[in-house]
């Protein structure tokens, strides 16, 4: 199958899906796109950037990881692991030191 072949074929699909689906009329669907997405859900269930790499037919390992800047859940990982800091709920009052410091002598 030629890739303009593909295209025909995924965007016949993409149009019976969207009766179904009406969302998908305002997404951005291509055979990339289907690549792309593929390449993610490899590294997410496997973890292992070289797999990917494989899988689309990069020669460099450096091509695939641009999709370890791109995974969201790499970012959402990072943020869950800072520690929020301990705050107590209500408003903030001024102590009368402070407010001493703060007068002109």
């Amino acid at each position: 199958m030629t890739r303009s072949g593909f295209e025909t074929v995924l965007a016949k699909h993409v149009s019976s899906a969207t009766m179904r689906c009406p969302s998908l009329a305002t997404k951005r669907i291509s055979p990339h796109v289907l690549r792309h997405s593929c390449a993610l859900m490899i590294l997410k269930a496997t973890g292992d950037l070289r797999r990917v790499a494989l899988w689309l037919g990069h020669a460099d390992i450096q091509t695939t990881e641009r999709y370890l800047r791109v995974d969201p859940s790499e970012k959402l990982d990072a943020l869950s692991s800072i520690i929020p800091p301990n705050l107590r709920r209500g408003r903030f009052k001024v102590p009368d030191a402070l407010i001493a410091m703060l007068k002109p002598s």
